[in-house]
């Protein structure tokens, strides 16, 4: 069975203004969620979720 991680507003606040900050290094918004969320230890997906939130 797949464990839940919980992580704290403060990374996910890092995580997406890092994508917010340096998607214009990358081929699309959706590769530097890819290679960011990698780096933080979260999914992809999850990631993106974030972003979308954001206002």
């Amino acid at each position: 069975m797949n464990e839940v991680k919980k992580y704290s507003p403060e990374t996910r606040q890092r995580a997406v203004r890092l994508v917010q900050e340096h998607a214009e290094e990358y081929s699309s918004q959706w590769a530097a969620i890819e290679s960011i969320a990698e780096k933080i230890g979260c999914t992809a997906q999850t990631l993106r979720t974030w972003v979308l939130r954001r206002p």
